[in-house]
Order: structure tokens, then C-alpha cells, then sequence
């Protein structure tokens, strides 16, 4: 049944029945490409919209499926046969694709498209149109749309990770034709209207990771907005609280320069002074001369790189009462093996908790990989869109729920 997003419906899978009917399917397997080989090495898209596609098949539909892959010009800019034949395989059916979008092959080989089959179009990024920030009235004018939409019955759009994206493929369709979500775009509004909500408190969010600008806009907007009881800072984050608090943060402050500009610097100091309850580490771990000390948060030297043991106990005081624990990005720079404690430590405890949990980016994908079955059964969930969670978060709509709510009132309200 249809879902709520800031007030307004969206339609999903069970509003619509697709026995024989043809659906274009927007997905989002935008994956890391070893730039040697050309080979896909994390399949953790492909799996995340496999209850999508077996529902829209299992209930007699012709599907076919777009995505883009890579920015043009990119290493990652490639074509998507290697993707049809990992889809396929993790859904035990064939995929079949073709190199073409828009263009006579294209047309014809979906007209031909029977009940069951599936099938993949090139990398929608091929057409510059799909790569341009525009309206959703626009995009609907645009040669793909207008192309293609007249071809199906059902527009679907699953790509959560692309939701704060105004492109064609995202937020056309739904306006020429009925537009639902599918099984991962469902999952993340409910979620996303769970975090946000003022039930469920307290509410506790851990925010790290190097995208400092966006995460400051995002701790403005929980303070404003009084959703968050306690917002715990790590990684580059915390630094620049902790430097507009007037402590000393070594060679971190050379770093901050390059991400930051004084607007942010502003904010930041304004949030701080307006009593929010923004929590800053005690200690760092960090790299001087090429070897590892720790170090009081107020009186940095060296590299800070990872959260220290009064941190890690600060912190898990602060979360163990919590009913909800947003995390979004790293305590540490994780690809260093050294400095990956904080992080796991930080997971483990929110884990702990019985708090129920969301991960918000693919930093937490590789640590929760590691840990033992007792803990991964304990995930609430694991998002596919760390830059569509930041840009909601911060009280920003995102253009492609916003087209399908469009959607909804226009092809499926009474």
C-alpha cells in the first residue's frame, strides 16, 4: 500500500498489478569497477533490488531495467553487459541486455519483450540528457522519456542511492506515467520517516566521515528541527568542532582548511554556542612520525586518525539508552588497518544497545561484514544511499520521491 513521505503519498508494488504488463525499472548498480580488469568487485547493489525484480517477474510482468553506471569520462564509465550477467546470476535467470537505450535495437527488442523476461538497457549516462540537473518537467520532455515511456504501462523506481538526484531516469517517467517504488525505495522512505519522527526517543546519531560541509548542514537541521537527543561527532567532523571550540587540532587543521569554507566554520560555531547537544571525543589516536600515540582531543599533535579509549567509553554511555542510532560515516580513516578500531567499536556498541540501528554509507558494509552472525542479525538497516540519507537529513527534499508523490496524485489518487 502506499506509503507517507512529508505528508504525501507514494504508491509502491502492492498498489499496482503488473500481470503482462510492461514496467521500466530504475535501479541503481553504480558499483566500484577494478580499473585492470573491468570487473565488478562489490555485487552489494545488484543484491539489495533482487526482491524488486523477482516480484515484478514472479507477477507476470515484462521488465526492463535501466541504470547508470560511472560519470562520463570516468575509469568506471562502462558499458553494462558485465552488470546484466552478475544480475542474472544472483537471480538465477537470464538478463538479457543490449547496447542501446534509446535507439531502433532498443525499441524493437522491448516491443518483443514477453511475460518473464528481463531485460537490461546501456548505461543511461551514455545520453547526456541523464547526467544534467534539470526540472522534472524538463526531464519529462526529454528524448529519453519521451522515448521510452510510451513503450511500458509502469514506471518503478528502486534506486534509493540516486533519490537526491534530478535527472532524467530519476524523476521524468513518473510524471508522463504511473510511477511507484519498488521493495529498497519502500524500505528507506518507512525508515526515513522513523528516523525523523519524534517517537522512538531517545534518538541518537553518530556522525563522522570527510563530507564535513554536508554533515554540518545536517546537524543544523536535527538541532532546529529538535529530532536528535544526542549528536556524537567523530572523524573530520568532530575536529572542526572541536578547533570552533577553541581546542588545538595539529595537522588536521591543514585538511579542514581544504574542506571547509567559513560559512560552514560559522555554523559550526553557532550550533556550538546555541548549547545543542553536539558531543565532541575526548582523545585521539594519532600518527606522529610515522608511529601511533594517543593524545587529548583539546591538545592535538601529529595526524589525529582514529578516536581514543575515553572516546570509545564516552560514547557508549551516551548511546546505551537509545531507541534509535543513526550512523553516518567513519571514526576513522578505516582503510588504514591501524586506525579501523574506532569505528568497529562504535558498531558494536550501538549494536549492543538493542537500539534499533541504521548505517548510513558503504564504509559500515565492510565492518559489519567482519563481525560475528550474532551481531549482524541485530542490524536494523543498512542504507544504499549514504548521500541521499545526508541530503534528507538535512532538510532537503529529494527529487525523486518528490516526482513520485507527483506521481501518485496525478495517475492513482480517487
Amino acid at each position: 500500500m502506499a506509503i507517507n513521505y512529508l505528508d504525501r503519498k507514494i504508491a509502491t508494488l502492492d498498489d499496482i498489478n503488473v500481470n503482462s504488463r510492461k514496467v521500466i525499472l530504475r535501479i541503481d548498480i553504480n558499483s566500484p569497477i577494478d580499473p585492470n580488469t573491468g570487473e565488478i568487485i562489490d555485487d552489494t547493489r545488484f543484491r539489495a533490488h533482487v526482491e524488486t525484480v523477482k516480484t515484478l517477474v514472479d507477477g507476470g510482468a515484462a521488465v526492463v531495467i535501466i541504470s547508470h553506471q560511472g560519470r562520463p569520462t570516468g575509469k568506471d564509465f562502462v558499458r553494462l553487459d558485465k552488470h546484466a550477467r552478475l544480475l542474472g546470476e544472483l537471480l538465477d535467470r537470464e538478463v538479457d541486455y543490449i547496447p542501446d537505450i534509446i535507439g531502433p535495437a532498443a525499441i524493437k527488442r522491448i516491443s518483443e519483450l514477453g511475460r518473464g523476461e528481463l531485460l537490461l538497457l546501456d548505461n543511461t549516462r551514455i545520453l547526456s540528457e541523464d547526467y544534467i540537473e534539470a526540472d522534472p518537467e524538463t526531464h519529462a520532455r526529454s528524448i529519453m522519456v519521451q522515448t521510452l515511456a510510451g513503450l511500458f504501462d509502469y514506471y518503478v523506481n528502486d534506486a534509493f542511492a540516486t533519490a537526491h538526484r534530478s535527472q532524467a531516469s530519476i524523476v521524468g517517467f513518473p510524471l508522463v506515467m504511473p510511477g511507484v517504488a519498488g521493495r529498497v525505495m519502500e524500505k528507506e522512505v518507512r525508515i526515513l520517516g522513523r528516523i525523523t519522527s519524534r517517537e522512538e526517543r531517545p534518538k541518537v546519531f553518530v556522525l563522522g566521515g570527510a563530507k564535513v560541509k554536508d554533515t554540518v548542514k545536517v546537524i543544523s537541521h536535527l538541532v532546529r528541527e529538535g529530532v536528535a537527543d544526542e549528536i556524537l561527532t567523530t572523524g573530520l567532523v568532530s575536529l572542526l568542532f572541536l578547533m570552533v571550540s577553541g581546542a588545538r587540532i595539529g595537522k588536521a587543521k591543514e585538511i579542514l582548511q581544504k574542506k571547509v569554507d567559513e560559512k560552514t566554520i560559522h555554523l559550526a560555531r553557532e550550533l556550538i554556542a546555541s548549547g545543542a547537544p553536539i558531543r565532541t571525543p575526548i582523545d585521539f589516536y594519532s600518527e606522529i612520525d610515522g608511529g601511533i600515540e594517543l593524545v587529548d582531543a583539546n591538545n592535538i599533535t601529529g595526524a589525529p586518525k582514529d578516536i581514543g579509549p575515553s572516546t570509545l567509553e564516552y560514547y557508549s554511555w551516551k548511546m546505551s539508552n537509545a531507541k534509535i542510532i543513526v550512523m553516518r560515516g567513519p571514526a576513522g580513516v578505516i582503510e588504514d588497518p591501524r586506525f579501523r578500531k574506532g569505528t568497529r567499536e562504535l558498531v558494536l556498541q550501538a549494536l549492543r544497545t538493542g537500539a534499533f540501528t541504521v548505517f548510513g554509507g558503504g564504509h559500515f558494509n565492510a565492518i559489519l561484514a567482519e563481525l560475528p552472525e550474532e551481531y549482524r542479525r541485530r542490524v536494523g538497516h543498512i542504507s544504499t544511499g549514504g548521500g541521499a540519507l545526508l541530503y534528507f537529513l538535512a532538510g532537503k527534499k529529494l527529487p525523486a520521491l518528490e516526482a513520485l508523490a507527483h506521481s501518485y496524485e496525478k495517475f492513482f489518487k480517487r
